[in-house]
């Protein structure tokens, strides 16, 4: 058989499979089955809770589940009044079916971020454009567009790390970013589709499901999931000469009241219960104190987001400002006069560029704020490979000026990996002492973690560089960053996570274990130094927390003068704290000691005495 009857044979292999749409199907099912599962699922459960955030969410659900008390929401005896309640009800839910666990408090969180995959990639498969004008496009292009987007959605470090977190903050983007990529599916389908459900064109059924998700946006964190999608909207629109179109074709009456029904009944119920008490708290001090001014000690420059973008996003996001650029957003007229179905890019930038000025000129900055951006920033980079990928393969050849970013680029890419490589290699001696991690390092070292992902880096790096040298194959550099990611992620970033937790959090899991045996009737149980909220969930007790502030400045001894019926109190700390409060060891009984944290009972009234005259 000769080479030209081989070809021959595979093209029309290759063709026939193309054309079955059941392979197509099973193949995308089987894909993101696969970056799920490694994204997601692989070790959900394998690692404590990490404080101080997580614990405080799972902690309130427990509560929930235990009270019953499904509205108001309460951690370590006291309301918590800081985010609404999806995230309680979720993890209250999970825990009812998968009892209380680790993986329980994590399954929802990865459960939203998967539908925001899965649904960027029915977007992608459906309006997957990547340029202003194009009219056509044969399918397997799209369903490239919609394998890619969905990698690059699943696979990078934030949405994996908080999609692995029982916090609220996945709940919020997921909800942001169904809403936005819903709105765009019934723009897109009230111009390319006529098909009804129930009544209703599919486009009104999307425009209503924009709705159900920024209801549950709100629920989730608050007005702020309203705010966004609504600025997202109404700036694109604006944009593309659509707004007054739009607003007569979408369904307010259903919509508004979907939003209505889901969102606002919890708000009546928890103000009828708690009043001005809940209003101050969540409206005034959770929502407009964050944008007006620093909570918690969290400032930044204006450009803050800048750099947590770049990293959050890697190893696409360097790739993100040539694929901005592609986009030619100077160009409008082009977009106006382009169909509907050609907009999703120049609506991800919308997306994108509303999320990122609204945080950054709110005072109080968080590297999570811009979570709900990055489904937006990868459909954006997506859009760019899949143009790469469709130009080389039709032998077409864009712009000098193009050709020579993209080597530049691509070029950085490379530039990058080295360094992970290089950092990788060096981890030993570039990781600083952690008093809370005592024995990392060796165990870093001899995991040989630091040694793999130098290899792994330093393989992706040199791959990315024979793309670069063959320039076509220059469309296949992607391919190295997403086994690059895959492969570090799996091999070094999962086992590195369990030797950290076993350093940092396994101690106080420990001791929480020995305090439901020690702990007395009526004793008090306290911490002393920054408050590790993993103890209030796995004690499942009240946590008394004595600050370092309040050993300095003197509220430590009203603590400790509080007249109850037990003499003594339990004390979880590191010793640098109980010298500063002047005890010896002869001073107290020594429970039990993990890591550098030390259960301990003591009198009070030792502790007024040697405070007093320390």
């Amino acid at each position: 058989m000769n080479k030209i009857t081989i070809e021959n044979q595979k093209n029309k292999m290759v063709s026939a499979w193309k054309k079955d749409t059941k392979n197509l199907w099973l193949f995308s099912g089987l894909w993101l089955f696969f970056i799920s599962f490694i994204a997601f699922f692989i070790n959900l459960g394998s690692i404590g809770l990490m404080d101080k955030t997580e614990p405080m969410f799972v902690e309130a659900a427990r509560q929930m589940v235990i009270n019953g008390d499904w509205v108001t929401p309460y951690w370590n005896g006291e309301t918590r009044f800081d985010k609404p309640p999806l995230t309680y009800w979720l993890v209250g839910l999970s825990f009812k079916l998968f009892g209380l666990n680790e993986w329980g408090a994590r399954i929802p969180s990865a459960l939203a971020a998967i539908a925001v995959v899965v649904l960027g990639f029915y977007t992608l498969k459906i309006f997957g454009f990547s340029r202003v004008n194009e009219t056509n496009k044969t399918p397997t292009k799209l369903w490239f567009s919609a394998w890619i987007g969905a990698g690059i959605i699943a696979l990078n470090p934030f949405w994996i790390a908080w999609g692995r977190t029982g916090v609220s903050d996945m709940f919020l983007s997921s909800g942001i970013a169904l809403a936005c990529l819903s709105f765009f599916l019934g723009y897109g389908y009230s111009e390319t589709s006529s098909k009804s459900y129930y009544g209703l064109p599919v486009g009104q059924w999307w425009y209503i499901a924009y709705w159900v998700f920024m209801a549950l946006g709100v629920l989730a964190k608050g007005p702020v999931a309203l705010v966004l999608p609504g600025l997202t909207v109404i700036a694109f629109l604006l944009y593309v000469g659509r707004f007054i179109e739009v607003v007569k074709e979408t369904p307010w009456l259903l919509g508004i009241s979907s939003f209505l029904l889901i969102s606002v009944p919890w708000f009546i119920l928890v103000t009828l219960e708690h009043g001005q008490e809940y209003i101050s708290t969540f409206f005034g001090l959770h929502n407009v104190q964050r944008f007006t001014s620093v909570v918690s000690r969290h400032p930044g420059a204006w450009y803050y987001y800048l750099p947590v973008i770049m990293v959050g996003l890697l190893p696409w996001s360097i790739y993100l400002p040539l694929a901005i650029a592609k986009l030619k957003v100077w160009q409008r007229r082009k977009w106006i006069d382009s169909p509907r179905r050609n907009h999703l890019g120049i609506f991800c930038l919308a997306w994108f560029l509303v999320v990122l000025i609204f945080f950054s000129v709110s005072v109080t900055k968080l590297a999570g704020y811009v979570l709900p951006l990055m489904p937006a920033a990868a459909i954006i980079v997506a859009l760019f490979w899949s143009e790469q990928v469709e130009i080389k393969s039709e032998k077409e050849d864009s712009s000098g000026i193009w050709n020579l970013l993209f080597l530049l680029t691509g070029i950085a890419n490379v530039g990058i990996l080295i360094g992970l490589g290089v950092a990788s290699f060096f981890a030993y001696q570039l990781i600083g002492e952690d008093a809370m991690m005592p024995q990392f390092k060796e165990l870093l070292q001899g995991s040989n973690s630091a040694i793999k992902g130098g290899i792994i880096w330093s393989s992706a790096a040199f791959s990315c560089l024979l793309f670069l040298f063959f320039r076509n194959y220059r469309r296949w550099i992607w391919v190295a960053n997403l086994l690059g990611f895959l492969a570090f992620f799996s091999w070094v970033g999962l086992p590195v996570a369990q030797i950290v937790d076993n350093q940092r959090q396994l101690p106080l899991r420990e001791l929480s274990s020995i305090v439901k045996t020690e702990r007395e009737p009526e004793e008090r149980l306290a911490f002393l130094g920054f408050m590790r909220p993993t103890l209030v969930f796995y004690t499942q007790q009240v946590v008394d927390s004595v600050t370092e502030a309040d050993i300095d400045n003197g509220p430590a001894l009203d603590y400790f003068q509080q007249q109850d019926s037990s003499d003594t109190v339990l004390i979880i700390s590191e010793q640098k704290y109980l010298n500063k409060l002047g005890l010896d060891k002869s001073d107290y009984s020594l429970i039990q000691q993990e890591g550098v944290y030390k259960l301990i009972r003591v009198s009070k009234q030792i502790v007024v005495e040697r405070y007093k005259n320390k």
